[in-house]
């Protein structure tokens, strides 16, 4: 179970676009650091989030289930903006959540939230985002997912197996989220939704 109350700053996705813009006119970004690097992958990341927001369309059998949903759910999503992985998606997520009025999505900032973040490590020990995680009414956890489709995780640990440096690493991820055009993300959602 989930208390909403001790969400510090839930945002609207709106408001976290918003957010992010303002920060980035100040030469700032999400979350506690702040450095040149992080401010550069935000900017890059505003074009891959309008990229997504214009491109992605949900698929039919996606789209059905979502329909489906007859009892409110909150969908959380733990998120930064300037984490790539999270460009990616969260227009993604945003488009499902739109899709039916019983879906109440809410973006909450990682770094202002972690003890809900450490309730949702990766492997146990890893605070990667994204994170999605939907709650029934009585905000008890129906499932969760991220922060990134399999064959993105595959991928990246194949390269990191193979020392890639990090630039590259990242420009190949986001060469195959290219590529992919957000289907591999909604077929994994589509079955946690489904089950």
């Amino acid at each position: 179970m989930i208390d909403l109350k001790q969400i510090t700053r839930p945002l609207t996705y709106a408001n976290y676009r918003t957010l992010i813009d303002d920060l980035l006119k100040e030469g700032k970004v999400t979350g506690q650091e702040q450095r040149a690097d992080l401010t550069e992958y935000t900017r890059l990341n505003v074009a891959r989030m309008n990229r997504v927001e214009k491109q992605a369309i949900i698929q039919e059998q996606l789209n059905h289930a979502i329909q489906e949903i007859q009892e409110p759910q909150n969908w959380i999503v733990i998120t930064e903006g300037w984490c790539g992985d999270a460009a990616q998606l969260v227009p993604l997520i945003h488009k499902m959540a739109e899709l039916n009025k019983n879906i109440q999505l809410t973006l909450v900032l990682r770094d202002e939230n972690l003890w809900l973040m450490d309730q949702f490590l990766t492997n146990g020990k890893s605070r990667s985002i994204p994170k999605l995680i939907a709650l029934n009414a009585n905000s008890e956890v129906i499932w969760h997912w991220g922060p990134r489709p399999i064959a993105a995780q595959e991928l990246i640990n194949e390269l990191t197996s193979n020392a890639t440096d990090m630039e590259l690493l990242k420009e190949k991820l986001h060469g195959w989220y290219a590529k992919d055009r957000t289907n591999s993300a909604q077929q994994e959602l589509l079955e946690l939704l489904k089950a």
